[in-house]
């Protein structure tokens, strides 16, 4: 990562990476609204507004409801990703000193890398539950008439399942981001090491292209059944006295297997990947490029 060049405070850490999220975010956030409507469509769903496929949801979407609607609940991520990136970021470089302190390495390893990022994950899962509980209730088909926006979902979520209810998810967020980081850090990690060094600015944006692609490509391929039962146990309004279909992650993922087949734990996995694969190569790409800028800045000033 940047942070193997010159140290900076947490501060520039943290400002990076939150600009990294929100680029990537405004540039993909299409992509994650067809990914959760694949989701939690039901199985074996029929009829004229049923998707048959990312495309098909693509479609219907701006046909039936209009294009604004591939960026209904874009409020929660945006305000979710400057803090939820913010800590991904400098949680990984944090994580990355304390076991280079614990172990008595000097650099970074393979398995420190996969380490750091599952660590990062866990770190991150803690930020993020809320905003993404808000994303899927917004993003479902069915809540369309619900709920006015990102206020009213917290207001009737709390009124009517309890404030607890805005952290339904958190171990399958756990799960998810656990994986998806270790993934995504470690594949970074790994294709830098075999990768030609770049001699220049643009030969060193190509690489952190391709690692970044890789990495959010092999995150998406670990975290995806986790995601698809995070949406599912978010989307699930809580009754007292009843227990939810969707309650914990390795339970849900045996329901959604049993009842569905294994395939459906990679439902939404094209959009899904489409988004998190590039999506990674841009994170990375934003995230150095920042970095480097607030580098220079402060060189300059001393």
């Amino acid at each position: 990562m940047a942070s193997e060049k010159a140290p900076l405070p947490f501060v520039y850490t943290f400002m990076a990476g939150a600009i990294a999220g929100v680029s990537e975010i405004l540039v993909m956030y299409p992509l994650d609204v067809v990914k959760t409507r694949v989701q939690l469509q039901p199985a074996g769903a029929t009829g004229p507004d049923a998707y048959t496929g990312m495309v098909d949801c693509f479609r219907k979407i701006v046909k039936n409801e209009g294009f604004s609607r591939l960026y209904r609940g874009i409020t929660a991520p945006i305000l979710m990703e400057a803090p939820k990136r913010a800590t991904k970021f400098a949680a990984n470089d944090k994580w990355g000193k304390f076991y280079r302190d614990l172990f008595g390495q000097v650099q970074m390893t393979q398995s420190l890398s996969v380490l750091t990022g599952a660590s990062a994950g866990a770190t991150e899962s803690f930020v993020v539950v809320p905003f993404e509980l808000v994303k899927i209730r917004l993003q479902d088909k069915a809540s369309a008439g619900k709920y006015n926006g990102m206020v009213d979902v917290v207001l009737k979520t709390v009124r009517n399942e309890g404030i607890l209810a805005m952290y339904n998810g958190l171990e399958s967020t756990l799960w998810r981001h656990i994986l998806w980081n270790a993934g995504y850090f470690g594949c970074i990690f790994q294709v830098r090491q075999l990768m030609p060094k770049a001699e220049t600015k643009q030969g060193q944006t190509v690489n952190d292209i391709i690692a970044g692609s890789v990495g959010g490509t092999v995150g998406t391929i670990l975290n995806t059944p986790m995601d698809v039962v995070k949406s599912r146990i978010q989307n699930t309004i809580r009754v007292p006295g009843q227990t939810p279909k969707y309650n914990w992650a390795w339970p849900a993922l045996a329901t959604v297997t049993k009842e569905e087949g294994f395939a459906a734990l990679y439902k939404g996995f094209i959009p899904k990947v489409l988004r998190l694969g590039p999506g990674g190569g841009i994170l990375l790409v934003v995230y150095t490029g920042v970095m480097d800028f607030f580098r220079n800045m402060r060189e300059q000033k001393l």
